[in-house]
Order: structure tokens, then C-alpha cells, then sequence
């Protein structure tokens, strides 16, 4: 039998899995992936306590009913969200529509002419954000990510945004892999960043967050301080089948200068407004690793 390692649901089954389901009919991409979504709950027992640990975090202790209920969902829309975003690319699929609030905050920043960081999270349609900026306001929007070890997990997603027309760099603790997402950045490009992981051996600077102690990664903040470009916080929410909706917050700046404080001041930014969105949607947050 496979173990629930081998059946991870950033593992290559289960992507594989969303890109075929992705490519079938309009009902059965709107109907099977919550299925899928709620048997992986019950088969990825270690995630679904970090889930369930996430929920008890963002909105505290509810019954025991409720807590199945709001993991099962997050599994659920999470499923749905990948689908969509595999499949938005295949002959049968498009992009989803979004309502987009706080738009002027982004033209606002894009007006300096330095490039922008868009700081998001994994949160249901974070992968549409992208697209939808790129075919939308015509912008050339890099993706910025950790390698995903699995190899086979890396192309399908890779290949995804891709056919999406966006950019994807790989980066690391080599500091020379940020040098693509600087000159991008200087040549008036979007450059995308998720701020709620922190992986291993990368700087962070230490915020408050759902009450408690946090952190969120140094990488955006020295690549603004670089650049001379904004930073956005920037979420996604599903509102329901190939439906998001997009809130950006105002731009946070940085002298290439900024002083310590300065620099913690803007993390703390960058936490709150996470956290906001996030208790306003607990159930989109897809944080499954420990």
C-alpha cells in the first residue's frame, strides 16, 4: 500500500491527478475535485493537523464538527483551485474572472516605473493572480519559488504557467539566483513572491502574527531595498467556480538605506496584512507543511 509520503498532495499523483480532471468537461471539472480534495483528507492524516492547527490558529477553538467541516473545505477548495489552475492552459480550459479590489493601489506602485513585488501567500487562487495581471493589465509577471524537489511535481507545474505566458525562476540559497528577479524587476516587470513559508536556511525577520510569535521571509524586503520597486501585499480568495476575487493593499517602500527598524516595520506590514485576509478566509489558506 502507499504510504501517505508517497501520496503527498504536492507529490506528482496528485498533480498529475488535477492536470488529467482538469482537461474534461466543464461538470466534471466543477464536480470532481472537491471529491478528490476530501479523500486526500482522509488519507493525508499529518496534513490535515497542520490544517487543522492553522484553523485553530487563525480563528481559535471551535467544536469538533465544525473543525471536520473547515478542514475537509480546505482540502476541498484547494483541490478546486489546482484543477483550475492546471487546466487553464489546456484546450478545454480558461482562465478564471476575478473582481480586483484596491486596483489603484497597484497602478499606484507600477507609476514609479521600478517594477513591483507582489508578496502573496498560498491562498485558493494565489496560481490565477499571475495570469490574470498578465492578461489583463498587460504586465510581465515572473513567478518566484523554491525548487520543488520532485522533479516530475516542478514540469507539470512549470509547464502550467507557462502556457499562462508568465516567467518562472527558481530560487534558492545561492545568492546569485535572485540576479534574474532584480534585472526583471529593473526592466519594469512583476515579480510574485509568497511570504508565508519560510524554507529552510533562507533569511527572515521575526513579526507577530495570529498572536503569536512569526516569520516571514527577508528575500522581498532586500530585493525592494535593491530595486528601488514596491512591495504589494497582494491575496486571493475563491468565491466559487473559476470566480476569485484579488485584494491588493497599498505599496510599501524601502530605501536601498532603510535602517533595521525600518526594515522590521515593513515585515510586520507584510504579516498583518496576511493575517487579515486570512482570518477573513481561513479555510483558503493551503499551508500544509510543517
Amino acid at each position: 500500500m502507499a504510504s501517505e509520503g508517497s501520496l503527498s498532495l504536492d507529490g506528482p499523483f496528485w498533480r498529475a491527478l488535477a492536470q488529467w480532471g482538469s482537461s474534461g468537461p466543464e461538470w466534471f471539472v466543477r464536480l470532481s475535485p472537491p471529491v478528490v480534495g476530501i479523500i486526500a483528507c482522509g488519507i493525508a492524516a499529518e496534513r490535515r493537523q497542520r490544517v487543522l492547527h492553522n484553523l485553530r490558529r487563525v480563528r481559535g477553538e471551535r467544536s469538533a464538527l465544525r473543525d471536520a467541516v473547515d478542514v475537509a473545505h480546505t482540502f476541498a477548495t484547494y483541490a478546486s483551485c489546482l484543477a483550475e489552475a492546471l487546466g487553464a492552459g489546456s484546450t478545454r480550459g480558461r482562465l478564471p474572472e476575478a473582481v480586483i479590489c484596491g486596483e489603484p493601489h497597484l497602478q499606484d506602485a507600477l507609476g514609479g516605473g521600478r517594477g513591483v513585488l507582489l508578496a502573496t501567500a498560498h491562498t485558493a487562487g494565489w496560481e490565477a493572480v499571475g495570469p490574470l495581471l498578465s492578461r489583463d493589465k498587460a504586465l510581465r509577471v515572473m513567478i518566484a519559488e523554491r525548487a520543488e524537489p520532485d522533479v516530475a511535481v516542478r514540469a507539470i507545474q512549470d509547464e502550467a504557467r507557462k502556457a499562462h505566458g508568465l516567467l518562472v525562476a527558481h530560487v534558492g540559497e545561492d545568492p546569485l539566483s535572485a540576479l534574474p528577479l532584480a534585472k526583471h524587476l529593473r526592466d519594469g516587470g512583476v515579480v510574485a513572491l509568497q511570504i508565508d513559508r519560510v524554507p529552510r536556511g533562507l533569511r527572515s525577520r521575526d513579526v507577530t502574527m495570529f498572536g503569536a510569535p512569526g516569520r516571514v521571509p527577508e528575500g522581498p524586503l532586500r530585493l525592494a531595498m535593491l530595486t528601488g520597486a514596491p512591495v504589494v501585499p497582494v491575496f486571493a480568495a475563491r468565491t466559487g467556480h473559476r470566480r476569485y476575487e484579488i485584494v491588493i493593499h497599498s505599496p510599501i517602500h524601502l530605501a536601498r538605506t532603510a535602517a533595521a527598524a525600518e526594515i522590521d516595520a515593513a515585515a510586520q506590514r507584510l504579516a498583518d496584512a496576511m493575517e487579515g485576509f486570512v482570518r477573513a478566509h481561513p479555510t483558503q489558506w493551503f499551508d500544509f507543511r510543517e
